[in-house]
């Protein structure tokens, strides 16, 4: 039940005359009533100012401007229990789910609401939602106190962020309160188990859940409550729905921090329009698993999600490379690997072995790599003549190997190909095991989007084979050039490492 507000005249009066009486005890209790009965005077105020308009909060508490979507957003958690949200890339979706949670303790009493949110990860949890929400905090001078994951008003928490374990579903209990709004940020790594503990917590019919992020995982619990059905209220924010796409007028600072139309069209030439990683960083549109994909997106997912602490140092060995050679217009593509984790990437337009192995060089250089393993078709075998002279004057150390991915595999009975075997037991193997560590690794989206390009099928002997390069470069215009040297630096002592070898 909600405390009536004081008489504030009749306190006020009180005042006058305890500061003549020099009564500085009873004057203090006055005074901290007094300012309670301001603060509650205030927020009833905004309550019937803002509680129905989040849009004319964002506008006049914080001197911000929202764009469509981010509207839409708004008013959607204002109008329904549970909203789902699969955006784009550089829509400023975590930026609007802070307003949301902003406006929600402005806009409610203290003790009768509450925030929580969650995410893949606590790094995630306190880099990406609650910096905005701090932000938002600073610039309207909301009431309150408001730390790296946690709102306090008058020190009673009001609001905060957490990353449980994954299989914790009773993480989020002991939350009672009228209105209870909880927000999951980048949905699609968040586990069924904890959209089970924030359903529990947001029962009543004042509280509301909104979850939103990237729809890049189509084995995920976010892909499921936005399919038709599921009773979620649905949007989709595509980089087609961009305010620098589509004309509408914002202020410059916001059009500046926005997806623009320059890296819509490169990412439609990089990545190609109909691949997964297009569709999800682009349209907001989930893909499904193909039966004849080597590599499928579900299983990259899971291997995109950052640990929440740091494996021991014996995972993170050997350090090697692998190079993946250019020629005819490819590009040279050189990646690290240290352990179970893909690293960082070296790359040059260059088909010339003189000009490829200064780079390889440098890179062992940087790296501290102990074994490098390059394409040997074609330009490869030059390049691997000067990194073995480079070895004899000393300088460097590494295992030079050169790798025919045409020779036969070292199972010739289930592969038609090492091009095969390395596609099937690292690309799909690990990532369907979560054998490796893709969540750090240099130009993360173009390796992933050619990891998901190549198909498969069986030869006449009823092995497994794999699209040629050349024929994934007739289909696409670009070569995989990223992902293949990501799989030879994953590649080890003549054969490659199969499922399960951590």
């Amino acid at each position: 039940m909600t405390t009536p507000a004081p008489d504030l005249a009749r306190i006020r009066a009180q005042v006058e005359q305890l500061v003549k009486a020099g009564d500085t005890r009873q004057l203090k209790s006055l005074r901290d009533t007094l300012k309670s009965g301001i603060d509650r005077r205030s927020l009833d105020e905004r309550t019937a100012k803002y509680g129905r308009q989040p849009v004319r909060w964002v506008e006049e508490r914080l001197g911000q401007t929202v764009w469509s979507k981010q509207r839409e957003i708004l008013n959607a958690v204002r109008d329904h229990r549970r909203t789902a949200v699969r955006s784009g890339h550089g829509v400023g979706k975590s930026w609007t789910a802070a307003l949301v949670a902003c406006w929600w303790l402005d806009t409610h009493p203290p003790g009768e609401a509450f925030v929580v949110s969650t995410a893949p990860t606590f790094s995630q949890v306190r880099a990406i939602l609650w910096r905005y929400i701090r932000k938002h905090h600073r610039a309207g001078q909301l009431t309150g106190r408001v730390n790296q994951t946690e709102w306090l008003i008058d020190d009673e928490l009001v609001g905060y962020g957490r990353k449980p374990a994954d299989h914790d579903d009773s993480s989020f209990q002991g939350i009672h309160a009228r209105y209870v709004l909880v927000v999951i940020d980048e949905a699609c790594g968040v586990p069924e188990q904890l959209w089970t503990a924030a359903d529990a917590l947001a029962t009543g019919p004042d509280c509301r859940i909104l979850a939103i992020g990237n729809p890049d995982n189509p084995a995920s619990h976010f892909r499921r409550v936005c399919m038709p059905g599921s009773g979620w209220h649905q949007m989709a924010i595509s980089a087609f729905d961009s305010p620098n796409l589509t004309g509408e007028q914002v202020p410059e600072a916001m059009s500046a921090a926005l997806v623009g139309p320059e890296w819509v069209r490169e990412k439609a030439k990089e990545w190609g329009e109909e691949n997964p990683v297009y569709r999800s960083k682009v349209l907001g549109e989930f893909s499904s698993d193909s039966p004849n994909q080597v590599v499928r997106g579900s299983d990259v997912a899971k291997c995109r999600t950052p640990a929440e602490s740091r494996p021991p140092a014996d995972r993170f060995l050997p350090v090697e490379l692998g190079v993946d050679v250019g020629g005819g217009g490819d590009e040279t593509v050189i990646r690290e690997r240290r352990g179970f984790q893909a690293g960082r990437e070296w790359r040059a337009h260059t088909d010339r072995p003189e000009q490829i192995a200064p780079l390889v060089l440098r890179a062992i250089r940087e790296s501290g790599a102990s074994a490098v393993k390059v394409d040997s078709i074609g330009i490869g075998f030059g390049v691997i003549g000067e990194l073995r002279n480079a070895a004899g004057r000393g300088e460097h150390t590494a295992h030079v190997l050169g790798v025919n991915v045409a020779e036969a595999a070292s199972r010739p009975d289930k592969f038609m190909n090492l091009r095969a075997e390395l596609w099937w037991e690292l690309g799909r193997g690990l990532s369907e095991s979560g054998g490796w560590d893709l969540s750090v690794m240099d130009n993360a989206d173009t390796t992933v989007a050619q990891l998901l390009e190549p198909r498969w099928d069986v030869d006449p002997k009823g092995r497994v084979r794999v699209e040629p390069k050349d024929e994934i470069r007739k289909r696409l215009g670009r070569s995989p050039d990223n992902a293949d040297a990501l799989l030879l630096a994953f590649y080890s002592a003549g054969r490659p490492r199969v499922r399960g070898w951590l």
